[in-house]
């Protein structure tokens, strides 16, 4: 009959078993021990093949999860603007971050747009490419031996007016203008805007003196 050639079920189950085996020893295996790890451990933290992540101890360093392991790659920081007046570097971030930018001129930073005035004779801005563009006054020589700086003021004034030296001793002082007799027989005079030297600060007098006379025997002065 059909039914008594059938296998009972506990014959099925040893076959099953059976075949198991056989497939075993002919090298059709299913250990999951011999798969690749397909993870990556770092920062106290498991990534998984594909993530990527930054390196806790290194902010500058980011790392991909592969197969192979992490592969990383350090990030270089670009120097900052020589005139950043505001830096700041934030614990989270590779490099420091430049805030504003500004102007340095003698030592000192100005804002981007920034007017100011570093001497009496200078008129600087800021530009907004962070070089400082000044304008400097330009003094001519003033016509007096003896000029006085006034505060706020960029070139100096003449208070008691335009004079000169009377000779290379400079130990006599002679008001511009007119002829003047420093003794009986000298008369000098102060140079002035048409005589060369004057716009080069020439501030020695031309001195003619009488011929054979000494202060002694003159004793009158000639105009």
């Amino acid at each position: 009959m059909v039914f008594s050639e059938r296998l009972s079920f506990e014959q099925r189950i040893r076959t099953a078993v059976l075949a198991l085996l056989l497939c075993a020893q002919a090298g059709f295996g299913f250990s999951v021990g011999t798969q690749q790890e397909s993870t990556c451990e770092a920062n106290g933290s498991i990534y998984f093949v594909g993530e990527w992540y930054f390196l806790d101890s290194d902010h500058c360093t980011q790392c991909e999860c592969t197969t192979e392991g992490s592969a990383c790659s350090r990030t270089e920081c670009t120097s900052l603007p020589a005139a950043c007046i505001h830096v700041s570097h934030y614990p989270t971030d590779c490099c420091p971050r430049c805030e504003k930018i500004g102007c340095e001129y003698r030592g000192v930073v100005y804002e981007l747009g920034q007017n100011f005035q570093p001497s009496e004779c200078e008129q600087c801005t800021c530009d907004s490419d962070g070089i400082a563009r000044c304008l400097v006054a330009d003094c001519a020589p003033p016509p007096c031996v003896n000029p006085v700086y006034q505060p706020g003021k960029c070139c100096p004034e003449c208070r008691e007016g335009p004079n000169c030296y009377v000779d290379a001793s400079r130990s006599q002082v002679i008001p511009a203008g007119e002829p003047i007799w420093v003794d009986s027989c000298t008369k000098c005079r102060c140079h002035d805007g048409q005589d060369a030297g004057y716009w080069e600060g020439n501030r020695l007098a031309t001195c003619s003196r009488l011929k054979n006379c000494t202060p002694e025997q003159q004793s009158t002065k000639k105009n």
